[in-house]
């Protein structure tokens, strides 16, 4: 068996192309598109990379997309100061602070002080409760993208034994209450895990958000599994010459698409999904607060 690969670049496209038809129709029934606010502390390459993705991407989705660069300086108050004044401009639909922020600034204080009407990136604790407790709220984009992934190639997951190996906040736990949600039966894993490899294996849905690179081994897979690899690792590759790197997930890929029947590869898997989650929750939280017809997404 060789695993069927799931297209995370082809479903996120998709949706992109949803989110801007929706956005179209937004804008010419009511005069105006959602807008969203991205924040970013500091000068972190990465960080600036992916906000430069968001930013882009929003705008060609047919999203208002407001960015506000601060230092890295930045004092906490400071920032705490831009987000109330993000909360109470009615002209902002979703607000998102890029993580990680200096060290100065408590990342839980600055989500808390998000309006969860804003909260794009589902973090905030009233949003979490609302998952957790399946009262609606707006969901973490990571996740949320997985769960799209997995209803590209199986509709009903009900029943299904699922394995989440990762408890944070951002994927682990709020991926487990989604697929509790669809009555799967789920298993968070983590590091203190007894005997995870045989915990992985009863897995029909193994989902890998561990940040270790290629953790999860084929021999913990279970035949016919759909494998789900959340991590992005930049690991060194020699053969490609002195001081190169690939990124890898958290599954040894080419081991595990041998016993799997269908898994996200890395690149090109759950990370595009991420984006457009993003937009979808931005005009979901839109049409929420503006009191405008909920669309399909």
């Amino acid at each position: 068996m060789t695993a069927r690969i799931i297209d995370g670049k082809a479903v996120a496209a998709a949706l992109r192309a949803r989110v801007a038809e929706v956005a179209a129709g937004l804008a010419a029934t009511y005069g105006k598109a959602p807008g969203l606010a991205v924040v970013l502390v500091g000068e972190d390459p990465a960080s600036q990379v992916y906000v430069g993705s968001k930013v882009k991407m929003t705008t060609e989705a047919g999203l208002r997309s407001i960015e506000h660069v601060l230092p890295a300086t930045t004092s906490e108050a400071d920032l705490l100061a831009l987000v109330a004044k993000l909360n109470a401009d009615p002209e902002i639909d979703g607000i998102l602070v890029q993580l990680p922020l200096p060290k100065q600034i408590d990342a839980d204080k600055v989500i808390a002080a998000i309006d969860p009407a804003k909260d794009v990136d589902g973090f905030h604790p009233v949003n979490a409760g609302k998952l957790a407790t399946g009262t609606g709220g707006l969901v973490p984009c990571t996740p949320l993208g997985c769960l799209k992934l997995l209803k590209t190639v199986r509709d009903d997951l009900s029943g299904l034994d699922a394995v989440v190996v990762g408890r944070s906040n951002i994927v682990g736990k709020p991926m487990a209450a989604l697929l509790l949600a669809e009555s799967c039966t789920v298993t968070v894993a983590h590091s203190r895990t007894r005997d995870l490899p045989e915990v992985c294996r009863r897995a029909d849905i193994l989902v890998a958000a561990v940040g270790r690179p290629e953790m999860i081994k084929g021999d913990w897979v279970k035949p016919g599994a759909i494998v789900i690899d959340v991590g992005i690792n930049r690991i060194d590759a020699p053969e490609k010459g002195p001081g190169k790197t690939r990124l890898v997930g958290d599954v040894a890929y080419d081991e595990a698409a041998a016993k799997a029947e269908w898994i996200t590869p890395v690149p090109g898997g759950v990370g595009p999904m991420t984006i457009a989650c993003l937009l979808a929750n931005t005009v979901t939280a839109a049409c929420a607060r503006r009191g405008w017809a909920a669309p399909a997404l």
